[in-house]
């Protein structure tokens, strides 16, 4: 949720996400698709004095329990590796279009 505000702020057109291959070991990965405020969720960043009562909501995803580097074509990450990409760029709702996957300066993978 903050980084979808961040973006809408900023008028974000893309975003990379990085050092994804770091959490290759992992069973699950949670992400925060919202905010409970006083027994409400909401879809919003909380900015205002609100933010102080706000509790992540989170959706689990499971991990892919791999290690992804050196793969060079977003179609052979594993498929939960893609579902969590897919789930963050909707939750965001700009597209992630590269995506790195290892230390390497060439350790990307461009999304088209």
């Amino acid at each position: 949720m903050a980084t979808r505000y961040g973006c809408r702020i900023q008028g974000a057109t893309e975003v990379a996400l990085t050092v994804l291959d770091v959490l290759g070991y992992l069973d699950e990965l949670p992400i925060c698709v919202g905010y409970k405020i006083d027994g409400t969720v909401t879809k919003d960043f909380p900015t205002t004095v609100k933010l102080q009562k706000a509790k992540p909501v989170y959706e689990k995803l499971p991990g892919w329990k791999c290690d992804i580097r050196g793969i060079r074509r977003y179609e052979d990450l594993p498929e939960n590796c893609r579902n969590y990409i897919e789930t963050i760029e909707r939750e965001i709702g700009v597209p992630i279009t590269m995506v790195s996957n290892g230390p390497g300066r060439d350790d990307i993978i461009i999304r088209k």
